[in-house]
């Protein structure tokens, strides 16, 4: 697209600096005709209404140009936005629908773990809980050993920590 802009640039420079010549032409040529003073005059009056005509030709043929890359670039950028807002439209839907997928596979995964995680501490609830009944147990069976050969050897001993 800038390269439209430069190539356009470069024509209307050319144009100006043939016309900005073709006037200095003309004008020196008339200068250096063996003519009368009045017929000079007109001559030079005659080439200056022409080059206006000219220049105001040529302004009119570049502001048709200009309106034409103007209107050329505005339909350009229409299509690219309109294309740009589905193809947008187009990835929210796609990534939405990942996402959700994405989501239903994490929370599936989470279930598994956590009934995974329910199983083995139940396992090791029932694991803990034999333990604890069978030292629960092994200590009421020696208490009551101790309590009924009524020795005193057979009683554990504490001894009371001294404070300093």
């Amino acid at each position: 697209m800038g390269h439209d802009r430069d190539y356009g640039d470069n024509i209307s420079t050319r144009l100006t600096f043939f016309l900005v010549g073709a006037g200095i032409g003309a004008v020196l040529a008339l200068l250096f005709a063996p003519k009368s003073g009045e017929e000079l005059r007109n001559d030079i009056a005659d080439a200056t209404r022409k080059g206006i005509d000219r220049s105001r030709e040529a302004a009119q043929q570049l502001g048709a140009k200009a309106n034409e890359y103007y209107d050329a670039g505005r339909a350009k950028a229409g299509e690219l936005y309109n294309t740009a807002r589905d193809t947008a439209g187009e990835y929210y839907e796609a990534t939405r629908e990942r996402a959700g997928e994405l989501y239903d596979t994490a929370t599936a995964k989470a279930g598994e773990v956590a009934a995974s995680a329910r199983d083995a501490a139940s396992r090791q609830a029932g694991s803990v809980q034999a333990a604890f009944e069978a030292g629960k147990k092994a200590y009421v069976d020696e208490k009551r050993k101790t309590e009924l050969s009524g020795r005193t050897e057979a009683a554990p001993t504490y001894k009371p920590e001294k404070t300093v």
